[in-house]
């Protein structure tokens, strides 16, 4: 098939560090799907900026903020729509090594019916608080797709291949916040997408604008998990013999 990927940048209220980030990527000559989830002026502005001047660039307007979920979501919608078939989703705060992205376009072009996952490797920037709570949502992970096929279900440095992402967000309502990155991974994998798992470096900037909410992003991925789990012991039948038959090839 024709490997036709793009970028995916949802952008909320990241003015200062969305510029820096759209053009470190212009060198790779693929489209660049910017998506504006309700920003203020000040970032509204830029991204207008952005889209007048840079030819590679789309910009996706929403009008209301519905989160990084729903934000992704309609960057993949725009990139279907214009025959793209894989995108590679990067965050705009300035926290994804852009270094990476050859690495794993060439692991995408190479393997196109996987999901590429960066694997965080952190400095010391990385709040422990944020740090610890991750290996918890893993271990989850690990009991709802009863594999360790996943190594980091959090990190927004990803390509998805679009044709089963496009199919997964007709027939599932999926998380529209930062449930969305676990929700997506599990649900995949529960429909035999492989996951390609790569290492990527990873860092938080001093003066990062982040927009995870402790308590409410927290229930929001506790329920999530809870909705997975439950989602598990229904497809029990038809995953336990597809990990069963892992374990012995």
């Amino acid at each position: 098939m024709t490997f036709r990927p793009c970028f995916v940048i949802p952008v909320y209220n990241h003015g200062a560090t969305v510029g820096a980030t759209v053009e470190s990527l212009l060198v790779h000559e693929i489209p660049v799907y910017l998506v504006d989830d309700g920003s203020e002026a000040e970032t509204a502005t830029e991204l207008d900026r952005l889209a007048a001047t840079l030819l590679s660039t789309r910009l996706v307007r929403r009008d209301d903020n519905g989160g990084k979920g729903a934000a992704v979501m309609s960057g993949m919608a725009a990139a279907i729509a214009d025959g793209c078939t894989h995108a590679l989703q990067i965050d705009a705060d300035g926290q994804h090594e852009l270094r990476d992205v050859p690495r794993f376009l060439d692991a995408s072009r190479t393997h196109p019916e996987a999901l590429v996952c960066g694997v965080p490797e952190y400095d010391t920037s990385v709040p422990k608080g944020r740090l610890y709570g991750r290996y918890v949502t893993h271990v989850w992970v690990w009991i709802e797709t009863l594999s360790f096929e996943i190594r980091d279900s959090m990190c927004g440095f990803r390509v998805y291949p679009l044709a089963p992402m496009s199919r997964l967000m007709r027939e599932e309502r999926l998380g529209t916040r930062m449930d969305f990155d676990i929700e997506v991974l599990v649900r995949l994998v529960w429909r035999g997408v492989r996951i390609l798992n790569m290492p990527t470096r990873v860092i938080y900037p001093e003066h990062g604008v982040s927009h995870f909410r402790v308590f409410h992003d927290n229930l929001r991925i506790s329920w999530t998990h809870t909705r997975l789990f439950f989602g598990m012991l229904r497809r029990l039948p038809a995953l336990l013999p597809r990990r069963l038959g892992l374990r012995t090839e």
